[in-house]
C-alpha cells in the first residue's frame, strides 16, 4: 500500500530533551492510525513533525514520497490539517469559523457555502451557521473545529486527543464524523489518543509510542489481541495491574493480582501476567445484580472526578479501580466518596499480557 507520510529514523529534541528518539513510521494511505500513549510519550510532537509545525533534528521526512525540505513545507503544509486538544475558534458565527480556511485561500464564495454546508453536515451542524461559536458546548465547539478542518479537503487530518473530556455523545459523534471522512472522504486521519477503548474501536492500525519511542505498530485486534508488555507498561493506562495467572478447569484464566482479589480473563495464560481493563467495560450498581459477569467486587469510591457528562470514579476494592459513568447514573443513584457500590465486567473484557 502507498504511504501518505513516512519518517525514518526522526528525532527531535528541545532544549536537551528528546521528545522523539529514532522514530521510524509510516502512514499508509487512506487509513485512520491511533498514536497510543500516555501524556508526555510524544505523541504531540509526532503530529506536530507530521502537519510541518516543527521539523526534525536529526531523520527524514517524506510526504507522498517526495522528501520533506525547507523549500517544500510550505507548500506540502496546505496538504495537512490538524486540530488541537485544546479548541480554538474566533470570536464569531459557526459559518465564519469554518469558511475561514476556505476564504484564505482565495476560493469563490459559492464553492464556499458549498464546502461550509458539507463539512457542517458531516459534523453533525445543520442549522448551526449562524451561532456565536464560543457560546456552543464544548463537544458541538469541537466539531467547529472538525469541520473547519473537513472543509478544507486536505489529504490528511491530524487530531491531538479529539475527545478528550468531552461527554458520551459527542464523543460517539466525533468519532463517527472520523470514521466517516475517512470513508467518505478517503482522508488519511493520525489521531493522537491515551483511550485504550477508542483505539480499539477507530483505527485501522496502531502504533504504541511511550518515552518517545515506537514500540508496536499493528492492527487493534493484534495489538490488544497480545496486550503486550509495552502496551502493559504504559504508567498511565488506568486498570493495569501485574500479577500470577493459572488456568482453571472451565477454560478460563484465573489472575490473582493481590490484596485478595482474583480476576477471572477468557485469554489463556499462566504464570507472570499484566491485566488491563477498560473503565467503560465496568458496570457499577449500587447493590447486586443478576449478571452473567464473571466478575463481580464490592468496593467503596475513594474518589470522584466530574468531567462534565461524564465522571471517573476511584473505587477501592482492594485494589484501585477506575470506572467510567455519565452524569446521570451518577446523580441517580446518588453516588459520593464513601459509597459503597458493586462492580461488575466480563471475563472477555478483561486483556491479559
Amino acid at each position: 500500500m502507498d504511504s501518505t507520510f513516512e519518517l525514518r529514523n526522526v528525532t527531535k529534541v528541545f532544549d536537551g530533551i528528546t521528545a522523539l528518539n529514532d522514530v521510524s513510521l509510516q502512514v499508509r494511505d487512506g487509513e485512520i492510525l491511533a498514536l497510543l500513549g500516555p501524556n508526555g510519550s510524544g505523541k504531540s510532537t509526532l503530529l506536530r513533525i507530521l502537519a510541518f509545525l516543527e521539523k526534525p533534528s536529526k531523520g527524514e521526512v517524506y510526504f507522498q514520497n517526495e522528501k520533506v525540505t525547507d523549500k517544500s513545507m510550505l507548500r506540502m503544509r496546505l496538504e495537512s490539517t490538524m486540530i488541537f486538544q485544546k479548541t480554538i475558534l474566533f470570536s464569531t458565527t459557526v459559518y465564519n469559523n469554518v469558511a475561514y480556511g476556505l476564504k484564505i485561500r482565495k476560493m469563490p464564495k459559492d464553492r464556499v457555502d458549498e464546502e461550509v454546508g458539507r463539512a457542517l453536515r458531516l459534523a453533525r451542524l445543520e442549522g448551526f451557521e449562524g451561532r456565536q461559536a464560543k457560546k456552543l458546548s464544548g463537544g458541538e465547539q469541537q466539531r467547529v473545529a472538525l469541520a473547519r478542518a473537513l472543509a478544507l479537503n486536505t489529504k490528511l487530518l491530524l487530531l491531538d486527543e479529539p475527545t478528550a473530556n468531552l461527554d458520551p455523545k459527542n464523543v460517539s459523534i466525533i468519532e463517527e464524523v472520523i470514521a466517516e471522512a475517512n470513508r467518505e472522504l478517503k482522508t488519511t486521519i493520525v489521531m493522537a489518543t491515551h483511550n485504550m477503548f477508542q483505539a480499539k474501536n477507530l483505527p485501522n492500525r496502531i502504533a504504541l509510542i511511550n518515552d518517545g519511542k515506537i514500540g508496536e505498530v499493528g492492527t487493534p485486534s493484534e495489538i490488544f489481541g497480545r496486550f503486550s508488555k509495552t502496551l502493559a507498561s504504559f504508567a498511565a493506562l488506568e486498570n493495569t495491574f501485574t500479577g500470577t495467572a493459572k488456568l482453571v478447569g472451565d477454560g478460563t484464566t484465573l489472575v490473582d493480582v493481590g490484596n485478595g482479589v482474583q480476576i477471572v480473563a477468557t485469554m489463556q495464560k499462566s504464570g507472570s501476567a499484566s491485566v488491563f481493563v477498560s473503565p467503560e467495560d465496568i458496570i457499577l450498581s449500587k447493590d447486586l445484580i443478576a449478571s452473567s459477569a464473571r466478575n463481580v467486587f464490592k468496593g467503596r469510591i475513594i474518589g470522584v472526578s466530574d468531567l462534565g457528562s461524564i465522571v471517573k470514579l476511584q473505587v477501592d476494592m482492594g485494589k484501585r479501580f477506575v470506572v467510567q459513568i455519565t452524569k446521570r447514573s451518577f446523580n441517580e443513584m446518588q453516588l459520593n466518596v464513601g459509597s459503597e457500590v458493586f462492580m461488575a465486567f466480563k471475563a472477555s473484557s478483561v486483556h491479559l499480557a
